[in-house]
């Protein structure tokens, strides 16, 4: 094997990459570059973050700013897709791994790193996200998944680990729940959620208020799109990362946003997880509100069947992928029409999208009425249904001239 000299890890200053620091420079006998992702965290997290990377061994600690790249140039055009993991989750964790494992090849390319590593455990899916963008931008970079390879098994077992080479943590065994956080959401695995038929408690959910705490009048928001992207919300434009944060307050607080679900694992098993997606959740029911207004059945059809697609690319970690280019190029396509105004409801939970206007919209009041019209030929639907059903049709006629034959 190769002499490992300087390692780039992803780090987010828990307990497992502050463990992970000195076990790469004890097996490595290597220097350690500390590399966190601004992604829209809690500001708490990243507080004396550099700090702590340097006290548990790292030689430096980068602390890159990455919100507004995140929302405008991952979640937007994942939107456009339409990808719903298993028609429910909107794919909070999946979605920010491209941006992460890319900025991290980036910084140990030009610190002149020669192998990566993260704290993803063995049986999760985000290990495959991040190596396998590893292994697109930079293969000739070295691969270091501590989890895969060390003998520690357990957060008593890490606590250990770092007391016994005296590297302060205020990490506990008492942690309940693994959490994962950015702009987009929060998700939230373990603890009594490894139960399936354990109703989640309310220790459980940390962003937004249970729909039965939310507020009883209900809240309206504004949201205008072009060509699929939120450009303003309530009359005020604002950049992707300020809109996305906008709507967080507003729905967290209407009790917005909470999935309670399980799901495949890309490694096999499955998993039980809650998601808080406040905001995203009102973007998405405004963003596919509109395209029911100017898409046409067959497009809207293959929007669908792309999103669906799509959102096993993004949750398998295949964003660095011609694939991936191909279906956010159709997305794309068809997003050229989604240009309007949404009106989003709010209420204990809900998002209810109430009104919509488009200078792209295919309605018409003129043909779709119930009233007379001026417009449209009823008559005209025989002949159509004649043709639409014919296979059926002669299907029928053929299998009754089959029986007289009998």
């Amino acid at each position: 094997m190769t002499q490992i000299k300087k390692v780039v890890l992803a780090y987010s200053g828990g307990l497992d990459t502050s463990a992970i620091i000195p076990w790469l420079k004890e097996q490595h006998d290597c220097e350690v570059v500390a590399f966190v992702a601004d992604v829209g965290q809690d500001p708490e997290e990243l507080e004396g973050v550099e700090e702590k990377a340097i006290a548990s061994g790292a030689s430096s600690c980068y602390v890159i700013d990455l919100k507004e790249a995140f929302v405008a140039d991952y979640v937007n055009p994942i939107l456009k897709t339409g990808a719903l993991y298993e028609g429910t989750y909107l794919l909070g964790t999946s979605m920010a791994r491209p941006i992460i494992a890319k900025a991290q090849v980036e910084l140990a390319l030009k610190v002149g790193a020669d192998a990566v590593s993260h704290g993803c455990t063995g049986k999760g899916n985000d290990q495959v996200r991040f190596e396998s963008t590893y292994a697109a931008l930079a293969p000739q970079l070295a691969v270091i998944a501590p989890w895969r390879e060390w003998s520690m098994k357990s957060r008593t077992d890490l606590l250990n680990y770092l007391a016994e080479k005296n590297i302060p943590t205020t990490a506990s065994a008492e942690k309940i729940y693994s959490r994962d956080a950015n702009a987009w959401h929060i998700s939230h695995e373990g603890g009594e959620l490894e139960d399936p038929y354990c109703e989640p408690t309310e220790q459980v959910w940390t962003w937004t208020k249970s729909p039965e705490q939310a507020p009883n009048e209900a809240q309206y928001v504004t949201l205008n799109f072009e060509q699929g992207v939120l450009t303003a919300v309530d009359g005020e434009a604002m950049t992707p990362y300020n809109a996305l944060a906008y709507l967080n307050d507003i729905a967290a607080n209407n009790g917005v946003g909470r999935i309670d679900i399980v799901e495949n694992r890309l490694v096999g098993m499955k998993s039980r997880g809650c998601y808080e997606t406040p905001g995203g959740t009102v973007i998405n029911a405004a963003l596919r509100g509109l395209e029911t207004m100017v898409l046409d059945k067959s497009s809207f059809k293959f929007r669908e069947q792309l999103g669906l697609e799509f959102s096993h690319v993004i949750y398998d970690g295949r964003w660095f992928t011609p694939l991936c280019e191909a279906l956010l190029a159709a997305s794309e396509s068809l997003a050229k029409l989604v240009t309007g105004e949404i009106v989003v409801k709010l209420y204990k939970g809900h998002a209810t999208v109430v009104k919509r206007k488009s200078p792209n919209s295919l309605y018409s009041e003129a043909f779709s009425t119930f009233e007379e019209d001026e417009v449209y030929n009823q008559k005209h639907a025989e002949g159509f249904i004649r043709l639409f059903s014919l296979s059926s049709r002669i299907a029928a006629m053929h299998a009754a001239d089959q029986s007289e034959e009998k």
